[in-house]
């Protein structure tokens, strides 16, 4: 297997890394206006799409960090990104080029002062997963099977630089419009810095799982505070498959609603009781095990939802309070969606786009039931979002619409539907936030 013995740290070693890669993407671009006079225009946008998302790719995953986890996070938009992104930045939640042995060593002896080896009685310097951010070794301790997981080098120091240099690339391939999209890279910014501060991630660990152990079908390790630094973290070894891995042989329906429920149980206890949510919900994170429970995994990634965001947001997720046209624009303002400085134009266009929007993607908690395998739905939620990317208004007026927020907590409601959608849930309970409240 291929192995990293050092990874680009510095300032001018990362953004000439990244500048190559802006550079291949536009090279693209011209290959691409090219194309578009020999092929249709389809055909073109797909070379396209294959091409940037293999650069890309191939150009931040020996970077690790922050710019590899952008990728991961636009791998998890399955009903919005061009399927190419998708395959490709997947594998950004899997599978990207581990730290060699020694560069392992060299990591422990910086924030332990002593090997791996003196501190474990057994430690496999061969990792078995590799990410964006860290990968995870096994070890062993007292009769214990455990799970190390190690952050790359340079990953924290680099993550304001990173996202300066990938914002460019971001704004060109994503069509990013708008005067105050500085609040949501610096939103991105701080969920990423929160990532990289492994004792954050060990005590937000600990107190969601005591939080949600009473859910039904629902496991999590034990974390070893004792054997964790700020970039190293000790938790029990955890034996399951990863959930794609599980719904791809799972022929059992009764099953699949149950692990379903358990997930779903899961985050609406997060967000209507913690108000705070495991806002990285990619197959990686999930395991199930062979007493057919599931096992939530990497709680680095938590957002805080503040009341002035949660009460509008839920608000709407309601029918009625959709199609009440006073109501629906009041909290359209509070979401920073409409602004009092909109013409009558952008007004009106705003609230038919969002009042589509979310008739649509609020369906699941329009029902005491949803079928989350119900294909659909997942096309028409594709559909609109294709649609929405491609209206000419979005060019003329400020596009940028939203409160900070909606980053992340969409980004985990696309997640939470597309893991649904693959255990082919088709029975599950949508339990209201006052009845969860009841539970709590």
């Amino acid at each position: 297997m291929e192995t990293i013995d050092q990874i680009p740290i510095t300032k001018i070693q990362r953004a000439t890394k990244i500048v190559k890669t802006g550079a291949k993407v536009g090279v693209n671009y011209i290959k691409y206006y090219g194309n578009r006079l020999t092929q249709n225009q389809e055909q073109a946008k797909k070379t396209l799409n294959n091409d940037n998302a293999d650069d890309i790719y191939d150009g931040l995953k020996n970077l690790k960090g922050s710019a590899l986890k952008v990728a991961q996070m636009l791998s998890m938009e399955k009903s919005i990104m061009p399927a190419a992104y998708v395959e490709k930045f997947s594998l950004s939640q899997f599978s990207v080029p581990p730290l060699s042995p020694a560069l392992v060593n060299k990591t422990f002896r910086k924030y332990f002062g002593k090997s791996a080896h003196e501190i474990f009685d057994k430690f496999d310097t061969t990792s078995v997963n590799a990410a964006s951010i860290g990968q995870v070794h096994q070890a062993e301790k007292g009769g214990k099977k455990i799970a190390v997981k190690i952050q790359y080098p340079g990953v924290a120091g680099s993550i304001s630089s990173d996202l300066s240099l990938i914002k460019p690339i971001a704004i060109r391939m994503f069509n990013i419009k708008g005067k105050d999209s500085d609040k949501y890279f610096k939103e991105v910014e701080e969920k990423l810095i929160d990532e990289t501060n492994y004792i954050l991630e060990v005590d937000q660990s600990i107190e969601i799982a005591k939080a949600c152990k009473h859910i039904p079908h629902m496991r999590f390790p034990e974390y070893y505070k004792e054997h964790s630094t700020d970039r190293i973290i000790s938790m029990e070894w955890m034996n399951g498959l990863h959930l794609t891995e599980f719904a791809a042989q799972n022929n059992d329906p009764g099953l699949a609603n149950k692990l379903g429920q358990a997930l779903w149980d899961f985050y609406m206890y997060q967000i209507h009781v913690l108000r705070k949510m495991h806002a990285d919900p990619h197959p990686g994170n999930f395991l199930v095990s062979k007493e057919q429970e599931l096992i939530a995994l990497d709680f680095g990634c938590i957002k805080s939802l503040p009341d002035a965001f949660y009460y509008p947001y839920f608000m709407l997720s309601e029918k009625e309070n959709i199609n009440n046209k006073i109501l629906f624009e009041k909290k359209l303002y509070e979401l920073e969606i409409l602004r009092p400085n909109d013409s009558k134009k952008e007004l009106n266009f705003f609230k038919e786009v969002f009042h589509d929007l979310l008739s649509l993607f609020t369906q699941p908690f329009h029902t005491d039931y949803f079928d989350f395998s119900n294909k659909t739905f997942f096309d028409a939620l594709s559909n609109m979002a294709q649609e929405f990317a491609q209206k000419t208004e979005l060019r003329r007026y400020n596009g940028n619409r939203g409160s900070k927020h909606f980053i992340y907590v969409n980004r985990t409601f696309f997640g939470l539907y597309n893991l649904m959608h693959e255990l082919k849930a088709t029975h599950i309970e949508i339990k209201s936030p006052m009845t969860l409240k009841k539970i709590a």
